[in-house]
């Protein structure tokens, strides 16, 4: 039987490249983004691929899709939380909070919205994996993205707690914090992005975490050391190193 996937976020970047990696493997894909356009474009060389162009901070859009790919196709093997948006932050700045607010939402709150629908199906099929896209930025604050390291870290912890959750019961909860990667996320980024990964060679790495069903991982493999490294310094060299480090545009 083909895997039945669905990802977040698919319709450019890491989502694209997780959706073309997984049509090449000949699952059925349940394609999730705001913007129609792409995901028609997209879905052009993917044969059989389900489209919803919905926002994930809709929870009624996101459960109404989730139902309609199972009454299609049945309960999902994995589910990928990929939807993010990161904008550079700085909380002296009033109009930030709403940005602040909309990165909380897609990033976690999102996330939440995808995985609620599929739980109960999963857990009564006994099988399924739910996969959140965290990052390396979730491990310490980094100055001028403090919205998205926030999103992050809360992402991480939701994780975390939902594996636990769902310990026992046959279901999967992976976390995969990725560095750096070519996507237009990163696209306009003003400093050096040490370790950069392609979407493709990305992609490839996350469908293998997902295949061997490894419940935490850090790609690539040097940033794994990058991120233990900096949740190691003490506060005091940590601030001194990163204080006037190059940000986010705003």
């Amino acid at each position: 039987m083909p895997l039945k996937v669905i990802i977040s976020g698919a319709s450019s970047g890491l989502g694209q490249a997780l959706a073309q990696h997984y049509a090449g493997l000949g699952a059925t894909l349940g394609l999730i983004a705001r913007r129609q356009d792409l995901l028609e474009i997209l879905s052009v060389g993917l044969s059989g691929a389900s489209i919803y162009a919905v926002d994930v901070r809709d929870a009624p859009a996101i459960q109404a899709a989730a139902q309609d790919f199972m009454q299609r196709h049945g309960c999902p093997d994995i589910v990928i939380a990929n939807a993010g948006i990161s904008r550079g932050t700085l909380t002296e700045y009033a109009e930030d909070s709403q940005v602040f607010e909309n990165i909380i939402a897609t990033n976690v709150t999102g996330m939440v919205n995808l995985f609620q629908p599929f739980i109960a199906a999963m857990r009564t099929s006994g099988q399924g994996s739910l996969v959140g896209i965290a990052s390396v930025a979730g491990y310490r604050g980094l100055p001028g993205g403090g919205a998205y390291s926030a999103s992050k870290a809360a992402a991480i912890s939701y994780l975390e707690s939902l594996r636990v959750e769902m310990h026992g019961k046959g279901v999967s909860v992976i976390t995969v914090c990725p560095g750096y990667i070519v996507t237009p996320m990163t696209a306009n980024n003003p400093f050096r992005m040490p370790f950069i990964l392609t979407a493709d060679d990305a992609a490839g790495k996350i469908a293998r975490i997902i295949r061997d069903k490894t419940l935490f991982a850090v790609i690539p493999w040097q940033m794994a050391i990058v991120a233990r490294l900096l949740k190691l310094l003490p506060n005091f060299l940590y601030d001194r190193l990163f204080a006037k480090a190059p940000r986010k545009p705003r």
